[in-house]
């Protein structure tokens, strides 16, 4: 369940000067890869905007037979025709920033994902609703969730990472810290998160 970060923010750092009028405009691009592992489900996380953020544009050729389930209160599930080399019943399903859904690699080697794009900068926020989600930092940075990552938490809140099964965390109500650890989650991953009541996770994030 490796997330290779090749970030290097392949800091493509796109300005534009106007001298006339005194305008400065950065937009910082980059890529990642995600490799899925063989004959596996993984969490996958967009976290590149881009001028369209669905799984069609982001993933246009997969092998076939490729899954990608998103969570609303239920799963939807899209499939990549083997056929048509499509996917199926269309590729409108949005992987945006700060978003995630499971995807099965049906193949008997790794599969390698690459996202292409620019990182959002600013002051960010990504709506946690009460009950399960599946979520993901909005900008490609790995660490603790909350240390690093801004994920807000109170007692009761409980996060699941998926490698080959679950993995479950709790904010403990008494110590008020994530137990048994704080969970750390890679460039790429995305994970189930329960709230006990809607948040919003915000952060101010400036690429240096």
């Amino acid at each position: 369940m490796r997330t290779k970060a090749l970030l290097g923010l392949a800091a493509l750092a796109v300005s534009t000067v106007v001298t006339s009028a005194q305008v400065y405009s950065l937009n910082v691009v980059g890529y990642y890869n995600v490799t899925v592992p063989a004959n596996s489900f993984y969490m996958i996380a967009n976290q590149l905007d881009t001028a369209n953020n669905t799984i069609g544009a982001l993933m246009p050729s997969v092998p076939p037979g490729t899954e990608f389930y998103k969570f609303a209160a239920g799963y939807t599930g899209y499939a990549f025709d083997e056929f048509d080399l499509a996917w199926t019943p269309n590729g409108n399903a949005t992987l945006n920033p700060g978003e995630g859904g499971f995807i099965k690699n049906p193949t008997a080697n790794p599969l390698t994902i690459t996202f292409v794009g620019e990182v959002k900068q600013g002051t960010l926020e990504n709506a946690l609703p009460a009950g399960f989600a599946i979520r993901s930092s909005i900008v490609p940075q790995a660490g603790k969730v909350t240390t690093d990552l801004g994920l807000p938490a109170a007692a009761g809140d409980e996060l699941y990472i998926y490698n080959n099964g679950y993995t479950g965390f709790a904010f403990d109500e008494f110590d008020l810290a994530w137990t048994p650890t704080e969970p750390t989650v890679a460039v790429g991953q995305a994970f189930f998160v329960k709230k006990v009541a809607a948040a919003n996770w915000v952060r101010t994030f400036t690429v240096q």
